[in-house]
């Protein structure tokens, strides 16, 4: 009888983490969700707290988790998804998402060696910063300011990357890394402060639409179920050791057609308004998916407007 396999989930109670949770139990795998409920919520996760194959450990992975010590292996694949990812919130919480993204990587990272599981790192777009290549490559290395206001994320999130190449160019672990492009999707929190969130609750509110700059620059929006289906192929897959992988939507829209879209979506009569463009905002964002769709058969699958109903329908009942 071949055994269930188990799946640890950091950052679990989060948006993309509850629903990468949800599909692993569809999936019949046990699930360890992790999370330390500092952005994350048991919202998120309460209608899975009921079945026998999910545990939940509210625990910051800063500090080693209490099971690492067992001496039968924990899990068969590990997803480390634990991190503020809005600007606000990563911002506001800059210390906690300095260490998460070290140190929690770290405790991570030999727990998988420890106990021979598959690990996945998931990164993110901002590792390229405001991009002087489009779209943007695995390859590219990036525009990234070290000292800006988002670097508490931005660069621990690429220091997270160098630590898991150190453990698997000299550790032989089994690990991937998955730079995460702009995701939305219900779940998604609504103080979450980027712009699908922002103007989902100012249309609903009747209040005007904030968009910063002239509203030119360029997003690429995945909605969180095509985003989940890459991030368990990328984790099974057998030819993803040792692979960095973009996964996003390439279809690219302006935040004014952003705007505009879900005016129109909500039956809204807001109005747009323009503020200055915030430090360090990136102008352009598209990921080049050529190798998520040669290694993994993925591409994002979900239409711009049929997300983004799902995801209003979601915020009218919240």
């Amino acid at each position: 009888m071949i055994k269930q396999p188990t799946c640890l989930v950091s950052g679990g109670a989060g948006f993309i983490g509850s629903h990468l949770c949800e599909e692993l139990l569809n999936r019949k795998y046990k699930v360890i969700c992790v999370d330390n409920l500092l952005t994350g919520s048991k919202n998120n996760i309460a209608h899975l707290l009921e079945n026998p194959d999910f545990t939940f450990i509210e625990h910051d992975i800063t500090n080693p988790l209490p099971i690492a010590n067992s001496q039968s292996p924990i899990a068969n694949y590990i997803y480390h998804l634990a991190s503020p990812a809005s600007p606000p919130k990563y911002q506001k919480f800059s210390r906690q998402t300095l260490l998460v993204n070290s140190q929690g990587t770290y405790h991570l990272l030999q727990l998988a060696l420890s106990h021979k599981s598959k690990f996945l790192l998931a990164s993110t777009s901002e590792v390229y910063g405001d991009p002087l290549s489009h779209p943007q490559k695995e390859t590219y290395w990036g525009n990234v300011n070290p000292v800006g206001l988002r670097s508490c994320y931005d660069e621990s999130k690429r220091f997270a990357e160098a630590l898991t190449m150190d453990f698997i160019r000299n550790d032989d672990l089994d690990g991937r890394i998955v730079r995460i492009f702009n995701t939305y999707g219900p779940r998604m929190d609504k103080e979450d402060g980027r712009v699908v969130s922002n103007f989902i609750n100012q249309s609903l509110e009747g209040k005007p639409l904030t968009v910063y700059g002239q509203g030119t620059q360029t997003r690429s929006l995945c909605f969180v179920d095509d985003m989940v289906e890459g991030l368990i192929s990328a984790c099974e897959k057998q030819n993803t050791n040792k692979e960095v992988i973009n996964l996003g939507n390439p279809d690219e829209k302006t935040i004014l057609d952003i705007a505009h879209i879900i005016i129109s979506l909500t039956h809204s009569k807001s109005e747009i308004i323009f503020h200055p463009l915030p430090s360090d905002d990136p102008e352009r964002r598209k990921p080049d998916i050529t190798k998520a769709q040669k290694l993994l058969n993925w591409s994002p699958k979900t239409e711009l407007e049929k997300g983004l109903i799902a995801t209003i329908d979601y915020y009218s009942h919240i």
